[in-house]
Order: structure tokens, then C-alpha cells, then sequence
């Protein structure tokens, strides 16, 4: 009896697999099913074989929680910078960092900061805070029934707590904070999110908060909205910078006046001074912080790395800070109170994306901190390049060189 009920189990266990099989299967003649006929409405036979190939054709599946009307898939370079050594919360790791993008010198740029940091004996690297906000706005009738409800709210701190729990297993409420303009309440809601980047965690926790503040309020408001655009939710904005909205990160170092003149043909002085002319410049032209740019390194990065490409917006925001030392070195350091990067969840398991995780040794969870800290330190790298090239006057020659194919003469 024991082995005919081991017989039929196993029959179950292979009719289930089978099913399953076949599911998959149609699951994945579906999707692709769906791209060909949107391909139909499109006379263009050469732009079909180019975004709808053979691998796009076989992936439409593995696509489709990830975008919608899919036709197929487009193809950017992605090239190597490093070693680049860090100096993280882990311990100290040496990373090659792939960077997606098709500007012509980027990549050197930073291969060549990745190197000097290296020499240097790596960069120190932390992630000091954390947190990711969805800031939902109450309209009342009058001041007195927002001063009402947000004193409501801030009595209701330990139920959030317990919705929140309910809601997600990864995310924690770390504060709920009103923020009271006439007769609106905005209320900032910022969570923890693990491994995850977390957008639409905090999206679906946030809401469900809404609907249990509502049903429970001792005024209602006259309208509410989910997001009011307090957050700083994939925008430049000053809120953050004395703040957090994801990971704030910081990374240093400090090199030596021989690496400087090796490495970037200039003295440590005139680093300095090109940084106090960029923290002038940045002031007249009112710039959010001082830094060269930060958006040539992160978004290669997130788009190598199938972060949110858009939140570069804010993640692009910080400080850059360069000084000399007693000894006559230079000390430079890089703060970015925005980076929004995860390495479970969002696109981070698309196969491409997956991939350059895995060059990094950073996919899956336990590693989105590291992968914060590679964000500071590719970024430390790409500032010493740039700022070494104004100041060696190689900027424009190595530009000409690397898109043109033009000889890099006259460098200092």
C-alpha cells in the first residue's frame, strides 16, 4: 500500500510539474505572441529585426512585470572601470564596476579614477542613513481641523507601526511626520525597505496607512492625495540634502601629491582651486550642491544594474568637497544623501541586469549596502578625473581623442 501511495504521489508530482511546464510555456508564447502582433501594426521590417530579435523574441515573458506593450529590447554598451577599491561596512573589496552608456570617455574617465583610488589604498566608504519616503497630503476646511488631525496622527504612531507589519514583511515604519501649510496636512511616511529600492513598497504600505487613518479620523478631509510631491520622489531637490531619501552614503580619501601629479598630471593646489571656482559656479548658477557629475556615474551604474534609471534625478544631488592635507596631499570627499539602488526586486533580476550584479558579486539580498557604497565610490572616482582634467587641461583632448579618434598631444 506504502508504495502504491508513493506510485500515485509521484504521478501527482509529475502531472503538477507537467502543468506547470506547459503554463510556462504558453505563458511564454503569449508574450511573444503579443509583441509580434503589436509589430504587425508597424511597417518596419528593419526596426523589428533590431529591437525584436531572436533573445527578445524567447525573453518577452521574463519582460512583462517590467514594462508594458512590449516590442522588444534595446542595446547599450557597457564597459568595465577598476579595480576599485573599497573600503565598506563589510570589509574591503575590490570591485570591477560595469557602467551602461554611450558617451565616448566616460568610461575611461572613471576606469582612470577607479585606478587611482586604488593606488591610493582604496576609498572609505559608509552608508550613514537610510529611508524612503511616500508623503500623502490631507485637505481640510480650515486650519483648525489640520492642527486637529495632525495631532490625531502622531497618537496613532504604534498602529501604524502594526498596519505596516501587516502589510509587507520587508518594510518598517521608521517616522510619520506632519508638516501642517494652512489648512493642508502633509505627511511624511519614511520606511525602511531592506535589500529592495522599495518605490512601490512604500507606495502600497502608504496607501493602506491612508485608508486606516481615514476610517478612523476625528475630522475628514475634504480630498487627499497618495503622493503630493513632498517626497522628493525622482526630482532634484534641496529637502534631502541635510536628510535621507533612500541611502545617504559617504566615501573619502586621501592621495598622495605624487599619485595626483602621476595620475592626473596636476598638484593637489590646483585641485583645490578648480573646486573653489566649480563651488562658486555652482552657487551662481544655483545648482542643489556642489559636485562635477554625479549623474555620469549613477545612472551608468543603475542602468547597468537595473536600478530605477529616473530616480538619477535625485540621486545626482550632493557634495563634493576637495582640501589639501598638513602633509601637502589632497583629501577629497563625496556625500550623496539620494541613492535609491536595490538588489532584489524592480529590474535587478532581468537577465542583463542580473549579470553585471553578478560581475559586481552584489545580486540578490544582503548586498544592496554594498552596492550603495560602490555608487559613493565610483562617483569619488569619476570626480578626481574630471576635476584632473581641467586642471591638466586634458579634458577637451582626451574628448577629441576617445570620440574622434584624434591623437592626445600637448598633455602635461
Amino acid at each position: 500500500m506504502a508504495n502504491e501511495d508513493l506510485t500515485v504521489n509521484t504521478n501527482e508530482a509529475r502531472n503538477t510539474r507537467s502543468a506547470s511546464l506547459a503554463t510556462t510555456s504558453r505563458t511564454y508564447e503569449e508574450a511573444a505572441f503579443k509583441a509580434a502582433r503589436r509589430w504587425s501594426h508597424l511597417d518596419s521590417a528593419a526596426c523589428r529585426d533590431e529591437l525584436f530579435d531572436a533573445k527578445a523574441q524567447m525573453r518577452a515573458a521574463v519582460y512583462q512585470n517590467n514594462i508594458e506593450s512590449y516590442i522588444g529590447t534595446v542595446s547599450i554598451p557597457v564597459g568595465l572601470a577598476g579595480p576599485l577599491k573599497i573600503h565598506g561596512e563589510a570589509g574591503t573589496t575590490e570591485y570591477r564596476v560595469p557602467l551602461a552608456t554611450t558617451e565616448a570617455a566616460l568610461v575611461a574617465s572613471y576606469n582612470r579614477g577607479a585606478r587611482l583610488l586604488t593606488a591610493a589604498g582604496g576609498c572609505t566608504a559608509r552608508v550613514v542613513d537610510q529611508g524612503v519616503s511616500r508623503t500623502p497630503m490631507f485637505a481640510f476646511a480650515n486650519l483648525i481641523d489640520a492642527i486637529r488631525f495632525a495631532g490625531f496622527i502622531e497618537s496613532q504612531y504604534d498602529k501604524l507601526h502594526q498596519i505596516v507589519a501587516q502589510a509587507t514583511g520587508h518594510g518598517k515604519l521608521l517616522s510619520a511626520k506632519s508638516t501642517i501649510e494652512g489648512n493642508n496636512v502633509y505627511l511624511d511616511l519614511r520606511y525602511s525597505t531592506g535589500d529592495a529600492c522599495g518605490q512601490n513598497m512604500v507606495t502600497f504600505v502608504s496607501d493602506a496607512i491612508c485608508v486606516a487613518i481615514l476610517e478612523h479620523s476625528p475630522v475628514t478631509p475634504r480630498y487627499w492625495f497618495l503622493e503630493a510631491n513632498f517626497s522628493g520622489d525622482k526630482k532634484a531637490n534641496a529637502k534631502a540634502m541635510a536628510d535621507v531619501r533612500g541611502k545617504r552614503v559617504v566615501a573619502e580619501i586621501t592621495v598622495s601629491r605624487e599619485l595626483v601629479r602621476e595620475h592626473l598630471h596636476t598638484t593637489p593646489e590646483h585641485m583645490v582651486d578648480y573646486w573653489y571656482a566649480g563651488a562658486i559656479g555652482g552657487v551662481l548658477s544655483g545648482t542643489i550642491g556642489i559636485q562635477g557629475h554625479f549623474a555620469n556615474g549613477i545612472a551608468a551604474l543603475y542602468l547597468a544594474c537595473g536600478q530605477d534609471i529616473a530616480c538619477v534625478a535625485e540621486s545626482a544631488v550632493g557634495v563634493t568637497r576637495m582640501e589639501t592635507t598638513d602633509a601637502g596631499d589632497l583629501y577629497t570627499c563625496v556625500t550623496l544623501p539620494n541613492i535609491m539602488v536595490g538588489t532584489v526586486g524592480g529590474g535587478t533580476g532581468l537577465p542583463s541586469a542580473k549579470a553585471c550584479l553578478d560581475l559586481l558579486g552584489l545580486a540578490g539580498p544582503g548586498n544592496s549596502i554594498a552596492l550603495a557604497e560602490v555608487c559613493a565610490g565610483i562617483v569619488l572616482a569619476g570626480e578626481l578625473s574630471i576635476i584632473g582634467a581641467f586642471c591638466s587641461g586634458d579634458f577637451a583632448k582626451a574628448h577629441r581623442s576617445l570620440s574622434r579618434g584624434e591623437p592626445m598631444e600637448g598633455s602635461k
